[in-house]
């Protein structure tokens, strides 16, 4: 999605400046850094070789993420820590760090997940929980920017085809393999989240969504883009009710 995003907005005029642990393709307009957003040592050299180039930014958007699928019971500490490492401190070490460059009507743009304001489901509770972690963070730094002149905007995708879904299978494979406490059920859960990943958009269609949140005079503050419709429907029930299906379907 970032790719898309730099891409689309470098196609707009902008000068984009890309930070990522993994150097992408070589693009005409995008000033690559590279920095572990885990590492707060290495955002703030990210900084410094940004502001010797400019002395102000537009736009800063958050699209770093990972996905990690597991039981709440069976993860390690480590991956568990990790995940709130990548998902949310990095955004918050991104946002804290360069906000100094930002100018006084600039944009945050960060993305979410359709699952963020959705009742937890199994396996994928951490990821949930991290991304809902996003979205209060988000929304408390829109109440807060706001007096500064900022905007921050939030979009909230479902499925997109990209890494992040194709880690997503890997994390379903290594975790009907290694799980020792709910192997049936892990199965059958995956048959569900194939369907689900179906209906996945190009991250075209997230570019396209960072450019008008950038572009627009009163951008939303939330975005909601592909979000399946079985889902929502399924968060409208009352929550015992949503329990007593997921454990007829799985168990």
């Amino acid at each position: 999605m970032g790719l898309a995003a730099a891409k689309r907005l470098i196609g707009e005029g902008y000068r984009v400046f890309g930070l990522d642990i993994r150097a992408p393709e070589p693009i005409e307009g995008l000033r690559f850094v590279m920095t572990d957003l885990t590492d707060p040592g290495s955002v703030n050299n990210a900084f410094a070789a940004v502001s010797a180039e400019t002395d102000s930014l537009d736009c800063i958007i958050d699209m770093a993420g990972i996905y990690m699928l597991d039981s709440l019971v069976e993860i390690s500490e480590e991956e568990f820590l990790k995940s709130f490492n990548v998902n949310l401190f990095a955004s918050y070490r991104v946002n804290k760090t360069f906000l100094p460059l930002l100018k006084p009507n600039g944009r945050i743009v960060m993305i979410s997940s359709e699952l963020a304001p959705l009742d937890p489901l199994p396996f994928t509770g951490l990821y949930a929980v991290t991304k809902a972690s996003v979205e209060k963070y988000a929304f408390s730094l829109r109440m807060e920017l706001q007096l500064l002149g900022i905007k921050v905007i939030l979009i909230r995708p479902g499925a997109v085809k990209t890494g992040l879904l194709d880690d997503s299978t890997r994390a379903l494979e290594r975790f009907t393999e290694s799980t020792k406490l709910y192997a049936v059920n892990a199965k059958r859960f995956r048959s569900i989240v194939d369907g689900v990943e179906q209906r996945s958009v190009q991250p075209e269609r997230i570019a396209k969504a960072v450019s008008r949140a950038i572009a627009a005079k009163h951008p939303s503050a939330v975005v909601n883009i592909n979000r399946n419709p079985l889902l929502l429907l399924l968060n409208l029930l009352p929550f015992s009710l949503q329990c007593a299906i997921i454990k007829r379907v799985l168990k």
